[in-house]
């Protein structure tokens, strides 16, 4: 997937063309004032005031048009440096470059740039001229509050895209055009996943096949870090003001937790699971020879997050972390580090998904501990990574605020690239909780900990996987198996029924369409539900106690005995196969 801020060329390119986009909205809607125009991860975008009118998506050819002609009459982009005064004197009829000049720290160079009869304040850089932007498409209009607060005036947000070829134009939008019929909100609406409720919004409700997928990858979940020496734990969602405080997570995190009052005391709903994980580990002794200590937690946690940004299963109010928080001597570090790479490496192969890791460092600002702590973190993290046999890129300042981490940027079937798995170093925790071990000598000592989930959250981690496969799940995970459909109810409905029955006992989740409809009609919607394995059953099944498969989205048909096709279906959900 293209990352349009990261690629240097692509990004001057699209800003270029969010100036060239501004040009033709002030030819067609002359009152026209902008906010901002950057280049973003997926193009750009300008945020347009234009008063009383609006711009809908059939309006966007019309703009389009405009853009051409103005990039076709070829002329340059002109950079001016401006002076304070001259800014303001320039821009004086414009709300929105004057509070953009007057917010600008005394030591900004304040440029603006020229095409035409087009002057816009920024701070570039810029292609030499409009002829270059030629191969771009408006995507989508939407509102945006100025400032992205909701106390301020609603703008008009208009994105785009912009290549250097037709050939990148037109494979970059057949790229969108899928990306769009793998939505996992219309899927999970198509194959009855998951609701949003007008009553809750950021609270996703799973319905019953959704439910099927989540406690798939619960069940798989706790069988594999059972193998990996975890125990498990599960602790309260709402917890004491004092407890957040003595975290840090109250100073630090306060804005996005929902808090309650009890018995005239001031309680927080877990925004993280965290400091449950450290009272558990105060509650008892611990050796030097007890650790590491592998404590895994399923833990529901809510966040406050922006009614704007709320997306689907991407971006909730609540959502289930797959936290575990690992508690060892500063000697065991890398050791566990390593560890915890490879069993990463082990759960997303499973899913067919690859990874980058990037090491996010102490942040500028709102961090706790000493750096000597930090940079001590920080190379511990490092040196694991690359022992493990993997290079990380750094990511300067975005760590959490109690330590440095391995973020894990997973790339899905279509390229795209997610943020899911972390592994967070935390010497400061352990610190303020006073948690310590006997060591050795009979002395107390401080452990170091880590932080760490693979999933991310359950709830994004099914809206990926969705997304990932299209809808059309591994056999193991998907909600229906085995769709079976008799050719006659009158003479083959008994059979499936016994076959059903077969199936279901040796835990495989099968359905009888024994509806009065016609046979292609039902082949058609087992398609359409993306169903792994449709049987088809007649009189020559009947006969020789057989099935005649077909496997979601192939056309050929393949006929086994019942009982090698049980055999078959087992195995391939055991293996954890994508089919059989």
């Amino acid at each position: 997937m293209i990352n349009f801020k990261e690629d240097k060329d692509l990004n001057v390119l699209n800003h270029s063309c969010a100036h060239l986009l501004a040009q033709a909205v002030k030819h067609l809607y002359p009152h026209a004032l902008f906010w901002v125009g950057p280049v973003i991860d997926e193009g750009f975008y300008y945020d347009i005031d234009l008063g009383d009118d609006v711009i809908k998506e059939e309006d966007l050819p019309k703009i389009e048009k405009e853009m051409k002609k103005i990039a076709k009459d070829g002329k340059r982009i002109v950079r001016q440096e401006l002076s304070r005064e001259e800014a303001l004197e320039k821009f004086k009829d414009d709300p929105y470059k004057i509070d953009l000049i007057n917010n600008m720290s005394d030591d900004t160079v304040i440029s603006c740039y020229t095409q035409g009869d087009f002057t816009d304040l920024c701070r570039g850089p810029h292609v030499d001229t409009v002829k270059e932007l030629k191969h771009f498409k408006l995507l989508k209009v939407s509102g945006a509050y100025w400032k992205g607060d909701a106390n301020n005036k609603m703008l008009q947000r208009i994105y785009g895209v912009c290549f250097k070829t037709e050939e990148d134009l037109n494979n970059h939008l057949n790229f969108l055009e899928e990306a769009k019929k793998r939505d996992h909100k219309k899927l999970g609406k198509e194959l009855d996943l998951f609701m949003i409720s007008e009553y809750g919004p950021g609270f996703p409700f799973f319905l019953h096949n959704g439910m099927i997928i989540r406690n798939e990858l619960e069940n798989f979940w706790y069988k594999e870090h059972t193998k990996e020496g975890y125990e498990f734990i599960k602790t309260p969602i709402m917890l004491n003001k004092d407890l957040w405080e003595l975290s840090g997570h109250w100073f630090n995190y306060r804005e996005n937790m929902y808090t309650s009052e009890i018995d005239e005391k001031v309680f927080a709903i877990k925004p993280m699971n965290c400091p449950g994980g450290m009272l558990v580990y105060k509650n008892s002794l611990h050796s030097y020879k007890d650790l590491p200590l592998r404590i895994g937690e399923l833990g529901q946690v809510h966040r406050h997050e922006a009614s704007g940004a709320l997306n689907g299963l991407f971006r909730v109010r609540t959502f289930t972390q797959d936290d575990a928080h690992i508690f060892m001597r500063e000697d065991q570090i890398e050791e566990e580090v390593i560890r915890l790479i490879n069993f990463i490496d082990r759960i997303y192969s499973v899913f067919g998904l690859t990874y980058d890791i990037e090491l996010s460092t102490r942040p500028e600002e709102k961090y706790i501990g000493d750096i000597a702590i930090w940079d001590r973190s920080e190379a511990a993290l490092k040196d694991a990574c690359e022992k493990s046999g993997h290079s990380c890129k750094i990511n300067p300042g975005d760590g959490a605020f109690y330590g440095p981490k391995l973020d894990f940027h997973i790339r899905d079937s279509l390229g795209r690239v997610w943020q899911c798995g972390t592994i967070q170093l935390d010497m400061n925790l352990p610190e303020r909780f006073d948690l310590t071990y006997i060591d050795s000598d009979g002395s107390k000592k401080r452990p170091v900990m880590l932080h760490r989930v693979i999933y991310g959250s359950i709830e994004r981690f099914i809206g990926i996987l969705i997304e990932h496969y299209a809808g059309a799940f591994p056999l193991w995970l998907s909600p229906v198996q085995v769709n079976i459909i008799p050719v006659s109810n009158e003479h083959h409905l008994d059979y499936a029924q016994k076959l059903a029955e077969q199936l279901d006992s040796a835990g495989i989740r099968v359905k009888i369409d024994d509806r009065d409809e016609k046979m292609g009609y039902k082949m058609r919607e087992s398609q359409t539900k993306k169903i792994p394995l449709t049987l088809v059953l007649g009189d020559k099944e009947v006969e020789n106690d057989s099935v005649s498969y077909r496997e979601f989205g192939k056309q050929e048909t393949t006929t086994v005995s019942s009982k090698e096709f049980i055999n078959l279906v087992t195995k391939c959900i055991e293996d954890k196969e994508y089919n059989i």
